[in-house]
């Protein structure tokens, strides 16, 4: 296996032909795996530096599925969910279980998607932060904000 090759062929379009495929059932997938996709990454050595973005993504989906945050675009929570399926798939183009270079893979996978979504996670991060000031404040004071 070329590891070079496979990895040269992890861009953008990569990620934006997978998640031109992503329809309900696999975004149901990754919310019914969250717990594995992160447990995944806890364990996986070059993963583990991605585990607070990959919480945060998680928590999107969440959020955008319930319905309680829509301020961002289908292809975005497509090129999420395809990513974090992407992870979750122990036989992807490196297969996982190759020693060393089987995460690489994963890892590029969910920095490309990061930095290319980026402004929409900080929008999501920034209103995610505001509920919970909202939350802590009706907690303190009693009431509903």
């Amino acid at each position: 296996m070329d590891v070079k090759k496979v990895l040269s062929g992890i861009d953008t379009d990569f990620i934006k032909k997978g998640s031109a495929t992503v329809n309900s059932e696999d975004v149901k997938k990754v919310l019914d795996k969250a717990n594995e996709i992160t447990e995944k990454v806890v364990k996986s050595g070059p993963l583990q530096r991605f585990l607070k973005d990959v919480a945060l993504l998680i928590s999107m989906v969440k959020d955008y599925w319930s319905g309680a945050y829509r301020e961002i675009s289908w292809w975005v929570i497509a090129a999420v969910v395809f990513t974090l399926l992407y992870v979750l798939s122990p036989i992807d183009l490196i297969p996982d279980f190759i020693p060393i270079i089987g995460l690489l893979d994963d890892a590029l996978v969910i920095a490309l998607c990061l930095a290319m979504i980026e402004q929409d996670l900080l929008r999501y991060q920034e209103w995610k932060e505001a509920q919970s000031k909202n939350i802590e404040k009706e907690e303190q004071t009693g009431t509903n904000v």
